[in-house]
């Protein structure tokens, strides 16, 4: 025991000397003039080549096909083999490599969709544009009453979190409703894009049935079949320890089968913390993990999604399909763990269930259905409001912002 509190200790200790290594490197490279066509990217500090960061990336190399040479996506080192296997024409560097630290101390621009450590210093010629992740249910930022992040005090997140967004030179918002909560949780001051979100741009691309169709085939190897896709919010507080957290199911496998058609696969879609924890023994033929597809493919193969609390609910309502809500800590996570921004019950489009047996009642009718006739115009007036700057272009009117900037 001692030997491992030892160890502990020693890691920590190390972990410490490399920071404070890198922190100099930094100080001293920034101080070299940013280069306009030198961008650097990144999706959840470097978890994936996804998500709104993928979705500008991919624009800009499509209008600007020399930049696939100076246009970078750092990605964490223990993912860099696998995932330059999965993306062969994207340039990849290490994050916090020796390489990651020069290019990110002199890039042009910078275009995350997640916040970078305050020690992280910024070149004053770079170009930050936070793309952030979702559209916010849950209270963020300063807006949390209490943070409940293992190893986290409250003051020291509000202060970490708005000396960051202070460094955004662009943050998107895909809706007024959040731009208003951004300026708020964020303290943001700078300039917004008002356009929605770049990821969702492949939701409004023509004659879709045929890419969904092999969207099918290739996830759940059925492109006839009826796919639900679970995806609920991560739980702050349940936690085993710092960066380890609980997932067990809500509901049984073999009670949501027997309300299914035999037709039907479930896709969950779980926190990348938690996708390796998931019991699903005995129904492998019909449910499927996928934590690592790009989520608007996802969505494109949804028929039904059953989630909770995430903001998956204003990206998919792009397409106007149904959805299902099972909320069974409604109370304990709408009035302890987070707070809401709007009244939840009131505003959901699709129907609510807090126990499993209103959930089972839900399935059967949408097998039945195949959709929930009484919240069509709940889901209609939800689109309106929280979809209204969605087009397809969001993409395209960041690269130009990119490109206008290496211009000038």
């Amino acid at each position: 025991m001692k030997m491992t509190g030892l160890k502990n200790q020693v890691i920590k200790g190390l972990k410490i000397v490399i920071r404070y290594g890198l922190i100099v490197l930094n100080d001293g490279f920034i101080c070299i003039p940013a280069k306009k066509d030198l961008i650097m990217f990144e999706s959840f500090n470097g978890n994936d080549v996804n998500d709104n960061p993928a979705a500008i990336y991919r624009q800009l190399v499509a209008d600007r096909p020399e930049l696939k040479q100076t246009a970078y996506f750092g990605v964490k080192p223990r993912r860099y083999h696998e995932l330059h296997e999965k993306y062969p024409n994207v340039q990849l560097v290490k994050r916090f490599s020796f390489k990651w630290v020069w290019l990110m101390a002199h890039a042009g621009f910078w275009v995350l969709n997640s916040r970078l450590p305050n020690w992280w210093h910024k070149n004053k010629g770079t170009v930050y544009i936070q793309t952030w992740h979702g559209t916010p249910l849950k209270h963020l930022g300063v807006d949390i009453e209490h943070v409940a992040i293992p190893g986290t005090k409250t003051k020291d997140y509000y202060h970490q979190f708005t000396r960051e967004a202070a460094r955004w030179d662009y943050l998107i918002a895909p809706n007024d409703y959040s731009k208003q909560i951004f300026q708020s949780a964020f303290q943001f001051h700078n300039q917004f894009l008002d356009i929605g979100y770049p990821r969702n741009d492949v939701l409004y691309h023509q004659d879709q049935s045929a890419v969904i169709r092999q969207l099918k085939q290739r996830l759940v190897g059925n492109e006839h079949a009826t796919v639900i896709t679970y995806a609920p919010t991560w739980r702050d507080d349940d936690a085993i320890k710092t960066g380890q957290y609980h997932f067990e199911l809500p509901f049984d496998l073999q009670h949501f089968f027997e309300q299914v058609s035999d037709q039907t696969i479930l896709v969950l879609r779980p926190h990348y913390l938690v996708k390796d924890h998931i019991d699903i023994s005995g129904f492998e033929d019909r449910v499927k993990i996928i934590a690592d597809e790009d989520i608007a493919n996802l969505y494109l193969v949804t028929d039904l999604l059953i989630t909770d609390y995430s903001s998956v609910m204003f990206d998919f309502a792009n397409l106007k399909r149904p959805m299902l809500f099972y909320a069974y800590d409604l109370a304990h996570y709408r009035d302890q763990l987070r707070g809401f921004y709007f009244d939840y019950q009131a505003e959901i489009p699709g129907p609510l269930a807090t126990t499993e047996s209103a959930f089972d009642t839900y399935l059967k009718q949408f097998s039945e259905q195949g959709a929930f006739t009484d919240y069509q115009s709940r889901l209609a007036r939800f689109n309106q409001k929280y979809c209204e700057w969605e087009d397809g272009s969001a993409s395209q009117k960041v690269a130009e912002v990119i490109m206008g900037g290496m211009e000038k």
